[in-house]
């Protein structure tokens, strides 16, 4: 688990601040792994490159707006990012970007409040005294999109990330971060697949740390990730298995879906840390459709895991070179890849 293997050097010109307009024009990057065959093409051809006998299984966690400025109690503001998928009764961890104390306070308004009641390092938690709903609701109305650190310059306004950094089919309340192989689909490009019959099922996990965090010395010993929830519903997992067992190709969309399903096929129930990496049998993804992502990242092992389980001839380091010469724009709001 050579971290050195998945370096690469991105050019400031190929990172993205902000998506396609509209979503589905963005590049699409077609690596054929049983021919080595690569084709250049836009994500509105989709269609065109998926099998007539495959399926789409996409994650339809919502993004809540979980970066907010508050008020500390005895002077001052500080920001903070709620880890909104991690709520456990009425406490949940937060990160700071400067000191608090615990047993003090933060402020929302005059009236909402949150205790701070335990550190772990860089991670506090904190207790609230109203509804999950109600937190939710202050998030709408205080928070803004919690995007990374390198979408800091982009030029979209708070209202204009609402409605950007979400899927056009977020469902569930719960994520970090957004699904974002999931955020270049329009209905036209839906209406498309649809008429190929190329069905889609919906599963859930709600992003946290475990996606986006820098791979650790820990991480490595345990060959685990941070925990996230997830979940599988009954009939979605019948309609999938049915799929598959007729011989449909599984189309993964996105890193988060491939940690669920895999998760699922080895009997994780409700949460995972699985950690993937090469060398790794993949159970359930035949097909891949993910972004370009940071260097020596686990999102990047996991996508060389699927290559190298494919039996590819090229590895991910050499296919991101020649995404960035072609100018493919990457992360989160960045261009695709196929991977058949």
């Amino acid at each position: 688990m050579d971290l050195d293997y998945y370096g690469y050097l991105l050019p400031k010109k190929n990172l993205a601040l902000e998506p396609a307009v509209p979503r589905d024009g963005s590049k699409l990057f077609i690596y054929d792994s049983s021919t080595d065959e690569i084709v250049f093409d836009h994500f509105y051809n989709l269609d065109k490159y998926l099998p007539k006998n495959s399926f789409m299984v996409m994650n339809n966690t919502k993004v809540l707006p979980a970066r907010v400025t508050m008020k500390k109690e005895f002077g001052g503001k500080v920001v903070i990012l709620l880890l909104v998928n991690e709520i456990v009764g009425n406490i949940l961890p937060i990160i700071v970007d400067r000191k608090i104390t615990v047993g003090e306070k933060i402020f929302f308004d005059d009236e909402n409040f949150l205790d701070i009641v335990n550190q772990n390092e860089n991670i506090f938690e904190v207790k609230f005294s109203f509804t999950k709903q109600k937190l939710f609701s202050l998030l709408e109305k205080y928070g803004t999109m919690p995007i990374p650190p390198y979408l800091k310059k982009s030029p979209l306004t708070r209202d204009e990330l609402l409605k950007k950094y979400q899927t056009i089919f977020a469902k569930t309340d719960g994520s970090a971060a957004a699904p974002t192989a999931s955020l270049h689909f329009t209905n036209k490009a839906f209406d498309k697949l649809e008429k190929k019959g190329i069905e889609k099922y919906f599963v859930t996990l709600h992003v946290g740390l475990g996606t986006f965090a820098p791979i650790t010395d820990k991480n490595i010993k345990q060959k685990k990730l941070h925990e996230e929830y997830f979940e599988v519903g009954r009939e979605t997992l019948r309609c999938i298995d049915t799929s598959k067992q007729e011989g449909k190709k599984l189309v993964a969309v996105g890193t988060t879906v491939v940690r669920t399903l895999e998760s699922k096929a080895r009997h994780r129930v409700f949460s995972t840390d699985l950690f993937i990496f090469p060398p790794y049998d993949f159970k359930m993804v035949d097909i891949l459709i993910t972004n370009f992502h940071l260097p020596k990242s686990s999102l990047m092992m996991l996508v060389e895991a699927f290559l190298q389980f494919k039996g590819a001839k090229k590895n991910l380091v050499e296919l991101y070179n020649m995404a960035i010469k072609n100018n493919f724009r990457f992360y989160s709001f960045g261009d695709v890849m196929l991977i058949l």
